[in-house]
């Protein structure tokens, strides 16, 4: 049994990790673990408050004791806004904590294009332009060209967990839709508010490339810290493909 641990902030998008968990089929356990959200707003001040390091330390002291082998932050935006190297400090305090391997969200969608071979992506984002923005210049300083960027606009990650499959499909269209008329090679929606885990084959044969999404890239960041993959169709292509080697 592996046994994967994620801190999620407050509840919007969270009963996708026992669909994934489900999906995988295999001897892997998710556990999750809610840490407080602060104030509910996509705004850079709100957003770092929410990744600060005593707010995740509250998180990890409760998830040591499920037995977990890794941790990931599983908020795209309470990471990015950090930057990168920001970013970077709060995954080294997070594995201090936690005392095992961690990671965040938004490393998990560089190292998941990385992994499907796609240099070049298009973004769907939830969030305001701003917001947007900070996300696009984190991808690009993990070595991805991101050659569109579409923004929803929405500010709070409450409503973002209303949206359903019509929502999530508008928005996946729209960004295909700049990527191919740039030529993206993957579409990347964050956000872990956003429910995306039962849409991702959906999502795959409307766009007919590859489509990454937060909770889906969290899960897949875990089992890589643990060393493990496990094939899952379902899960879209991060989740099939033979891994490329990076030269």
């Amino acid at each position: 049994m592996t046994a994967l641990g994620f801190l999620y902030p407050g509840h919007s998008g969270e009963d996708d990790y026992p669909r994934i968990e489900q999906l995988l089929g295999s001897d892997i356990r998710v556990d999750l673990v809610h840490t407080d959200i602060g104030v509910d707003a996509h705004r850079v001040d709100a957003l770092r408050e929410m990744g600060s390091e005593q707010r995740l330390a509250a998180g990890v002291a409760e998830l040591r004791l499920t037995g977990v082998e890794t941790v990931v932050w599983a908020c795209t935006s309470g990471s990015f806004v950090h930057g990168w190297e920001g970013a970077q400090e709060q995954v080294r305090s997070l594995a201090r904590l936690a005392g095992m391997p961690a990671s965040s969200t938004s490393f998990a969608f560089v190292h998941a294009a990385r992994e499907l071979g796609v240099r070049r992506v298009a973004v769907g984002a939830t969030y305001p332009e701003e917001v947007a923005a900070l996300f696009a210049d984190f991808l690009r300083a993990g070595g991805l060209e991101v050659v569109a960027v579409r923004s929803s606009g929405i500010v709070t990650a409450a409503e973002v967990g209303t949206w359903g499959e019509e929502e999530v499909l508008t928005l996946a269209r729209a960004a295909a839709a700049d990527a191919d008329a740039a030529g993206a090679e993957a579409v990347l929606l964050p956000d872990t508010a956003l429910h995306t885990a039962a849409y991702l084959g959906l999502l795959e044969k409307a766009l007919s490339k590859p489509v990454l999404t937060a909770n889906q890239v969290s899960v897949w960041e875990g089992l890589r810290l643990a060393d493990r993959r496990v094939n899952a169709p379902r899960l879209g292509a991060l989740f099939t493909r033979e891994p490329i080697v990076q030269v």
